[in-house]
């Protein structure tokens, strides 16, 4: 969701911001001492001038008059019933009054727009784009993990319109702004949050928030709002990974212990770990796909299939390999895992 977030280029985007640290009253208090302000600093200006002012009324030029003459001037053009009249006083109204107006009404248009037009237009956007949400991809946390992650999902062909990106840093979410995805700035461990980016309809979510506490509760969140939801964590410490996983996490990976079965591997041969990349990344020859059972594969030996070359199915979630005997008969619910072509337009074979 793009909310609250000026976009790439507004001319705020290449200054130094801070969120402000006033109050909504606070704030309304200061504008609206700002605009008296301005109308005293007029009133007395107008009250030590006012023998070039005259009033068409009487003649005569009161406190009265000017206190109304610097209200109707300052807030409007004026009725004409009270004027200048003296070249001094119209060089003063044109000169000083007429922008001290224009500042006082750009105060209340601010105001208004801050207060309320701002909540309707990104309610009326955040709307637009959460009807627009089906089959999405949810990224909780856009740092060193959540950054790649979303890299490796571009490079796969996914369109950045159906990816949404969920942190707290408005840097971060320039980033993936950038990218084309959909962002909100907000708390992932709440339930509004998840609501507002459609989890219920999402299809997959991607879990890096930075620390394993936060992302098992984002986790547990996600997990009661969506029971089917495939969740994938990151998890730093490996006691943590058992947590995760009877948080309602799919999928629990540990970057540190992957490093190291990466390292381990290439101790028995150099190219292992460089196949083992290789496989993981979009860029390479070769990469894992996982898919159901085709209708014409059911009956037929693992070995047998044409998409690819297959290394595990899974049935009932129960992991079985290639080389054992229940691997010799596809069955109806099998999900398997294949090494194909990354170069390769691979299509699935027709209905014999």
């Amino acid at each position: 969701m793009r909310i609250d977030r000026p976009p790439a280029s507004s001319p705020t985007a290449g200054f130094l911001r801070r969120r402000s640290g006033l109050p909504i009253w606070a704030d309304l208090t200061w504008r609206v001492a700002l605009v008296f302000g301005l109308i005293g600093v007029v009133l007395a200006l107008h009250w030590f001038g006012r023998d070039g002012l005259k009033d068409n009324y009487d003649n005569q030029i009161s406190f009265i008059d000017v206190l109304y003459f610097t209200t109707v001037t300052v807030t409007t053009v004026g009725y004409g019933d009270i004027v200048p009249v003296t070249p001094e006083a119209r060089l003063f109204e044109s000169i000083f009054v007429t922008p001290i107006r224009l500042f006082v009404w750009l105060i209340f248009l601010g105001t208004a727009y801050n207060l309320f037009f701002r909540n309707i237009l990104y309610r009326w956007r955040m709307a637009r784009i959460q009807a627009d949400l089906h089959n999405h991809i949810i990224v909780t946390g856009f740092g060193t993990s959540g950054q790649e992650a979303v890299n490796e999902l571009l490079a796969r062909g996914v369109d950045p319109r159906e990816i949404v990106v969920i942190d707290g840093s408005e840097k971060a979410l320039a980033l993936a702004e950038a990218q084309g995805c959909n962002i909100l700035c907000g708390d992932s461990t709440r339930d509004r949050t998840l609501k507002d980016v459609a989890i219920h309809r999402a299809r997959s979510m991607i879990v890096s928030a930075g620390r394993d506490d936060t992302s098992i509760l984002i986790t547990l969140t996600a997990r009661h709002l969506a029971p089917r939801l495939p969740i994938s964590i990151v998890v730093r410490n490996e006691d943590n990974e058992l947590p995760a996983r009877q948080a309602g996490a799919t999928t629990v990976i540990n970057p540190v212990s992957f490093a190291g079965l990466l390292l381990a591997g290439s101790t028995s041969g150099r190219h292992i770990a460089d196949y083992m990349a290789d496989l993981a990344a979009s860029g390479g020859r070769v990469k894992l796909n996982e898919r159901p059972v085709l209708p014409q594969e059911i009956g037929s030996p693992l070995s047998a299939i044409r998409t690819g070359l297959g290394v595990r199915i899974y049935r009932e979630d129960r992991p079985i390999g290639f080389w054992e005997d229940a691997a010799q008969r596809l069955q109806t619910g099998d999900c398997i895992i294949e090494i194909v072509d990354e170069g390769q337009d691979r299509k699935a074979p027709a209905d014999e």
